[in-house]
């Protein structure tokens, strides 16, 4: 025993000291949980599924291809306005359908530039009770159901994301309707759109509906729903007048509301809509209708060339499109209003950037007949001089070039009758010449109008213009 002393004692010092360092190692441990908590991405009460398609919802961007179309037309409207669906139509892109009344003498499916047709299933089962309104409301509103199930099932989890209703003089911009309804969880139940411009229409209706023309969303899973329950909802809905009445009813039923989006555009107006287009809202355009019943967009140009001469410039930079962007000439004592891709306007003088975001009152009230409420609109709205010496100097689209990244656009000018602006360095004036980045909206990012500078030219009868981001204190301000 004395011989194996010092082994033993060896041996109880070593068991002494690794039970220590295992303790301190236990301590430090606990103390690195306590301070940093380990969390998991797939947590005790989140399932492999339901994170899954969040991080669908979350990491992938909608495109143009995620929309499926469902288009209201008529064996009468559909020769005359299929040019606006090809207009805007991309084949092996977009997908939907064209739902029309009957079948029809010509063969719509020889046209491989817009959607196929199909005959709309029978409504007689279905009640319409509106004086004076029109039956086809019913078939129009059904185009919610029957649109969903014709791809239900036939599509992945996630390949459609919204479907989108609009008639066949609905002019749609599908990066911006695709960019605008990438701000919304597609997987939640979403109905967005706009109401009309007509505050008497809105008070028809409701102030609280998406307007059929300008076009509306709803996200696949509502539209699931939807197309369960609509004819048994539409039987208690007859006496209502529109096909959008009827949608609206029905998802209020489900206890959806509307999302606005401004881009939405129901064009409840007559006339020229210089006006509203060259004071857009900051919402990106999404969508434009009733465009025969307006005039056409540009000036010497049937409505056919004015809405593919507008597309040119969306083509080019969709996001920018008829955005708003004033500057100051300080030289000349000038304002320049730039509607990008549309017009630019010369205002003598020094104009408030306040003052120009209301629109010109060159358009009229949708209803031919006056009466107290026919010309109250829902923006702002100003007087369009009716003597032209005392209009700004207006240039319209001319031409475009562009490269990876950057844009210039021509405009010339419009001359009307023998007053060409009082000061001689507007009267000389005949082109103006834009340059610009090409705009690329960050989802979840605030909207903030862009601002622009005069640069010098070596010709009198041209003007340079180039537009920027604005500083983080700049004042859009003649004298800031």
């Amino acid at each position: 025993m004395p011989a194996n002393s010092p082994t033993l004692l060896r041996q109880a010092l070593t068991s002494s000291s690794r039970l220590r360092i295992l303790i301190f190692l236990f301590i430090a441990l606990l103390l690195l949980y306590i301070l940093f908590p380990y969390s998991s991405p797939l947590s005790p009460t989140t399932s492999v599924s339901s994170y899954s398609s969040s991080s669908l919802s979350t990491t992938a961007t909608s495109s143009p291809s995620h929309l499926l179309f469902g288009i209201a037309a008529s064996t009468h409207t559909w020769p005359r306005r299929r040019e606006y669906l090809r207009a805007w139509w991309r084949p092996g892109i977009t997908r939907g359908i064209v739902f029309l009344d009957s079948i029809p003498p010509f063969s719509p499916d020889n046209d491989r530039d817009v959607p196929p047709f199909r005959i709309s299933a029978d409504t007689s089962r279905l009640p319409y009770s509106f004086k004076g309104g029109q039956r086809s409301a019913i078939r129009v509103a059904r185009i919610a159901k029957e649109l969903f199930d014709a791809f239900d099932g036939k599509i992945a989890y996630g390949d459609v994301r919204w479907i989108v209703l609009g008639d066949d003089d609905t002019v749609f911009f599908l990066e911006n309707l695709a960019g605008t309804l990438a701000k919304y969880d597609w997987e939640q139940w979403y109905y967005v759109g706009s109401f009309s411009e007509s505050a008497e229409q809105n008070a028809k209706h409701s102030f609280d509906m998406a307007f059929g023309g300008g076009g509306f969303a709803i996200s696949y899973p509502l539209a699931k729903v939807l197309s369960k329950v609509m004819d048994s909802c539409l039987l208690r809905y007859g006496h209502l007048f529109g096909s959008d009445a009827r949608v609206f009813a029905c998802l209020a039923e489900l206890g959806v509301g509307l999302t606005r989006e401004p881009g939405f555009h129901q064009v409840d107006l007559r006339g020229d809509l210089f006006g509203l287009l060259s004071a857009h809202p900051l919402s990106p355009l999404i969508s434009l209708h009733h465009l025969d019943s307006v005039d056409p967009l540009f000036p010497a140009k049937n409505h056919s060339e004015a809405l593919r001469h507008l597309l040119k410039a969306v083509n080019i930079d969709p996001e920018r499109i008829l955005q708003q962007t004033v500057c100051y000439d300080h030289k000349e004592l000038r304002t320049i209003s730039v509607s990008w891709g549309f017009a630019v306007q010369v205002f003598e003088g020094n104009e408030l950037l306040n003052d120009l975001l209301a629109s010109q009152r060159t358009f009229r009230p949708w209803k031919r007949g006056r009466s107290a409420t026919s010309a109250i609109y829902m923006f702002d709205t100003r007087e369009f001089p009716k003597d032209p010496c005392k209009r700004p100097a207006i240039f319209f689209l001319e031409s475009l070039y562009s490269s990876l990244s950057r844009t210039e656009s021509n405009y010339s000018r419009q001359t009307s009758g023998n007053c060409l602006g009082s000061s001689v360095s507007t009267k000389r004036l005949q082109q103006i010449t834009v340059s610009s980045e090409k705009s690329h909206l960050e989802i979840g990012k605030a909207l903030r109008r862009h601002c622009c500078d005069v640069i010098d030219s070596s010709h009198e009868a041209v003007m340079n213009v180039k537009i920027r981001k604005c500083k983080d204190d700049e004042l859009i301000a003649m004298h800031p």
